[in-house]
């Protein structure tokens, strides 16, 4: 069955545009007719980006600085009027170690890129999505439903994106939705060189979690907020 969805005038904002899973979705948001408004620290001429600037009006900001976040925002809504559609996609992942030989640093780097971003896209964009009763939808992760061996930080901020989900939806309840996926291991670039000899066939495509995302964000999910969805895939 083939699913299609009309964003023709809408305007979506996409953090973390330049990895894997941002690309995907400025792309499923692009291909529904939106006007992708890309963000993300990485500029698509990187060579580690992975982000079409044809199909998106980019905007470089460091999404962990406030400032930056707001100027960003305030651009976008400068530059087309409002925004419709919010995917907080920023993120990284660290691990291997136990709570006790985890450094700081790694603890800041994971709260600050997973969680620290997603707050703080979500509230500038709020009262403009307010103007338009639209949505948000952030990446939480599979992990984040339970502790685990190794990537305790990881998990925990992950936690924490699905738990601000829930807060947004209940804060903005008739006004923003707010939603959340939450990915098993997601079929990139970088995880495939970071396990070479994992069963690749049964990781989940970055295209499949954006048409996800897209769901979430349109009109067929009208009712749908507070959510955190699995989309695990095979895995």
């Amino acid at each position: 069955m083939s699913v299609s969805f009309d964003f023709d005038g809408r305007v979506a904002l996409v953090t973390g545009a330049s990895g894997a899973l941002g690309s995907a979705a400025c792309e499923a948001f692009a291909d529904a007719g939106a006007t992708v408004c890309a963000t993300d620290v990485v500029e698509p001429g990187d060579e580690d980006a992975l982000l079409d600037p044809e199909t998106v009006d980019f905007y470089q900001g460091d999404l962990t600085d406030e400032s930056e976040v707001e100027a960003v925002v305030e651009r976008v809504v400068d530059d087309h009027g409002g925004v419709d559609a919010l995917a907080n996609v920023a993120g990284t992942w660290k691990g291997g170690s136990p709570v006790e030989k985890t450094d700081v640093a790694t603890f800041d780097l994971l709260f600050d890129v997973n969680l620290k971003t997603a707050f703080l896209a979500s509230k500038h964009a709020l009262p403009h999505l307010r103007e338009r009763s639209g949505a948000i939808v952030s990446v939480s992760a599979r992990s984040s439903l339970r502790g685990g061996e190794g990537d305790g930080p990881y998990r925990a901020s992950k936690a924490g994106v699905r738990l601000l989900t829930e807060t947004l939806a209940e804060e903005n309840e008739g006004e923003v939705r707010a939603n959340a996926v939450m990915p098993s291991v997601i079929d990139t670039p970088a995880n495939r060189e970071m396990m070479p000899d994992a069963d690749h066939e049964t990781w989940v495509d970055p295209a499949d979690i954006a048409e996800v995302m897209l769901f979430l964000c349109s009109d067929a999910a009208s009712v749908t907020s507070g959510a955190a969805v699995p989309v695990y895939g095979e895995a």
